[in-house]
């Protein structure tokens, strides 16, 4: 009997295996898939959700999977981080281990655009350009959306150096050496657009990141235009729309979800 228990652990050690090295061949497979039908510039990293794998690869329904990958965009210098979120995956067994196979149905699909700081920085042309969100302080009266179909998602604060900026200190009237400034600023979703447009100067508490400064007022047009990008979010991993934008820990990060949708893996 003991033998016979020793014999069925080990089975079962084996059993979950081979099901782990399945599961992570699939993922390499669908990663190498994805990098070369969209063109990446490395393997995305995939990860299939749910145990054990081959009853979801016998049942032709994946749980969950999720995508991360880094992409190059031209009017964005630097890298942009995409991540896609899978639920009920439909993809027959064959398909997937064959890897041909394009066009996915998948329940429900979330995409996510991450801007970091690093190139936020650089489409402002602020190097040190940092990124604080704010409570919605504002309404226009019609929920949050204002009569363009623009989204308000709230306020940001962005602070950072403007090269040549005279810029003076709001405590003894002397020039404040770093020329560091910060700018409020609206972020809106506007159709498949994104826009951060400085509204006014943020007058801090005289915290590290937020200086309590005043630009003159000759100069207030030009750095608030320094300020205000839009961005075209051209679509989302899988073709999705952008619904909200929002920032988080210095990101600037753009959502879309759909549901029952089939997805090209050429677009990610």
């Amino acid at each position: 009997m003991r033998k016979l228990i020793i014999g069925l652990l080990c089975l079962a050690g084996l059993a979950v295996i081979i099901d782990f090295g399945a599961a992570a061949y699939s993922e390499y497979r669908v990663s190498r898939a994805l990098r070369v039908g969209a063109d990446l510039i490395a393997d995305p990293e995939v990860t299939i959700h749910g145990f054990p794998f081959f009853g979801q690869a016998v049942d032709g329904r994946f749980q969950s999977v999720d995508i991360r990958a880094r992409v190059m965009r031209p009017d964005i210098p630097g890298e942009v981080s995409t991540e896609a979120a899978l639920t009920g995956v439909h993809l027959p067994l064959h398909d997937l281990v064959d890897g041909s196979v394009r066009r996915v149905p998948v329940e429900r699909v979330e995409g996510r655009m991450r801007l970091e700081p690093t190139e936020l920085g650089r489409l402002f042309n602020v190097p040190d350009l940092q990124v604080h969100s704010r409570p919605a302080d504002k309404s226009d009266g019609s929920g949050g959306s204002g009569g363009s179909g623009m989204t308000t998602a709230g306020l940001l604060v962005l602070t950072g150096t403007l090269p040549g900026t005279p810029v003076a200190s709001t405590v003894a009237g002397a020039p404040l050496g770093g020329d560091k400034v910060s700018v409020q600023a609206d972020l809106l979703v506007d159709g498949d657009q994104v826009r951060i447009v400085a509204t006014g100067f943020y007058l801090g508490t005289g915290t590290e990141t937020t200086p309590t400064v005043f630009v003159p007022e000759a100069d207030r047009p030009a750095v608030l235009a320094q300020f205000t990008r839009t961005i075209d979010t051209k679509e989302l991993p899988f073709g999705l729309r952008p619904t909200k934008v929002y920032a988080q820990g210095g990101q600037i990060v753009v959502e879309g979800k759909g549901e029952n949708v089939t997805i090209d893996l050429d677009r990610l």
